[in-house]
């Protein structure tokens, strides 16, 4: 018997995360870059970040048609050449941040197939920044998930603390995670020394 599941959030009924999603609105546009594979994902922050964000776009494809490099488009991502996304707030007009979200190896990819995508400016979050994603093992400093980097950017961008309202559902999310493994298996598996 298949349990019944959100139509908005994809989660359980039971967990539906439903009334902890904000409404957002953003000067910046955010375009959110799916692998197909993250699509099914329990833990689906992309998700959640795109029902949060009024003017976010979650497109889910391994090959996307086009993106504009209007001068004004950014891609979220790591890089020796990437800008301080600090230094995007002083811009005029609207921006728009491209995120891919997946695994490293996943989002690479998105990268690799599309070269449009790659051939974007690259804009990166600050240094010390440390993930709330206590049920994954995170690669290290700065290895935060989608939500949690569009947030960090969004705040540096528009205003701090202004998208921190977005984290409410991935907080609960991963409650509700710790709670369906157990305390003990929590503490064996995922807490850091």
């Amino acid at each position: 018997m298949r349990r019944s599941v959100c139509e908005r959030c994809s989660r359980p009924q039971s967990h539906c995360l439903c009334p902890l999603i904000p409404s957002l609105d953003s000067r910046t546009r955010v375009l959110i870059l799916q692998h197909p594979d993250e699509r099914a994902h329990a833990l689906n922050t992309a998700r959640l970040a795109a029902l949060g964000l009024r003017n976010a776009e979650l497109r889910i494809a391994e090959r996307v048609e086009e993106v504009l490099d209007d001068g004004a488009t950014w891609l979220l991502f790591p890089a020796e050449h990437a800008v301080p996304l600090s230094s995007l707030a002083a811009l005029p007009g609207p921006q728009r941040l491209v995120v891919p979200d997946g695994t490293w190896r996943k989002a690479r990819r998105l990268l690799h197939l599309n070269p449009g995508l790659s051939a974007l400016p690259r804009v990166s979050l600050g240094a010390g920044l440390v993930s709330r994603y206590r049920v994954r093992k995170v690669p290290g400093e700065g290895a935060l998930s989608t939500i949690e980097a569009i947030v960090a950017a969004l705040n540096a961008l528009e205003g701090e603390g202004r998208f921190d309202e977005l984290l409410r559902p991935f907080d609960a999310l991963i409650e509700g995670q710790i709670a369906a493994m157990g305390e003990a298996t929590y503490r064996r598996n995922h807490l850091r020394e």
